[in-house]
């Protein structure tokens, strides 16, 4: 049995909330410049290149890389043979966000009650999902989520009859209502299957990916091109102010369901798609 302690994970918490609000991964750089190559509006092109500078600036002063610091969403992979010392794991976790949201400088945006409205003041508490797994690591990811993509993002309890056209159409019927308001160029995750609660687990975790990453089921990974390409014909383009690259990327995650549903979810991430890991 591994021992983990509380504060080390407190530490690990708080340092993966700065710096996944301040440093941009490279795949989301990359995906920008790549953008630059087939975008044909020079005004889409003049946003995608302040849009790399912007995370030029954040990075090079470790400052956010938007002012909506959003939501802690944090993931975590439980070795089975991992035991947690001098405190309580959640506990840890909400310490730890707190403690990197506090001395990150990075917005607190969380109330404690959603009709009361009272913030919290240190943006806990944190969205923690848990997966038990074979060994002895704690892994930590760290996903913050603004809220103006996350209000464009639905759950749509399809029937087995609408097939994949059903859900092609479901993702870009969401993409064209949310217009500019997820701050295209976006990324697209897409849950199907499971029940209610669990496809909208599964388009979040979807948008952990990298960019460039292809599904490891070639079924799906051509669904994934499909609908990126059908996204991208919407003319919303980088900011909303029209061009070819209104999504970056499209991730799909599936899980078995009930014969009589299909669930489907999107899960919309704004072009700053942050998220960070460590493993302890």
């Amino acid at each position: 049995m591994k021992e983990i302690k509380y504060q080390d994970i407190v530490e690990a918490v708080a340092k993966l909330c700065i710096d996944a609000n301040c440093l941009i991964g490279d795949d989301i750089v990359d995906a920008f410049k790549s953008g630059l190559k087939i975008e044909e509006s020079q005004t889409g092109k003049d946003i995608l290149n302040q849009l790399i500078e912007n995370v030029e600036i954040s990075k090079n002063e470790m400052i956010p890389a938007c002012q909506d610091t959003g939501t802690a969403v944090v993931f975590l992979q439980i070795g089975s043979g991992v035991k947690i010392v001098g405190g309580e794991l959640f506990d840890a976790i909400n310490a730890g966000v707190a403690k990197g949201y506090t001395e990150g400088y990075l917005r607190k945006s969380i109330v404690s009650d959603p009709l009361r409205r009272k913030n919290t003041g240190n943006n806990t508490p944190a969205v923690i999902h848990t997966e038990i797994v074979p060994g002895d690591e704690l892994k930590i990811t760290v996903a913050p989520k603004g809220g103006g993509s996350e209000n464009m993002s639905e759950v749509k309890m399809l029937t087995p009859a609408a097939g994949w056209e059903g859900i092609k159409k479901f993702a870009v019927d969401r993409v064209m209502r949310s217009k500019a308001n997820p701050c295209p160029p976006i990324l697209v995750g897409v849950g199907i299957g499971g029940n209610f609660e669990k496809v909208a687990y599964l388009a979040k975790k979807a948008l952990l990916r990298d960019i460039g990453s292809v599904h490891p089921d070639p079924f799906y990974a051509e669904k994934e091109k499909e609908l990126l390409e059908e996204i991208n014909k919407t003319g919303i383009g980088p900011q909303g102010f029209g061009g070819r690259v209104t999504a970056l990327a499209v991730f799909i995650e599936s899980y078995p369901c009930h014969i009589a549903s299909m669930p489907a979810a999107v899960n919309i991430n704004c072009h700053a798609a942050r998220h960070k890991t460590a493993v302890l």
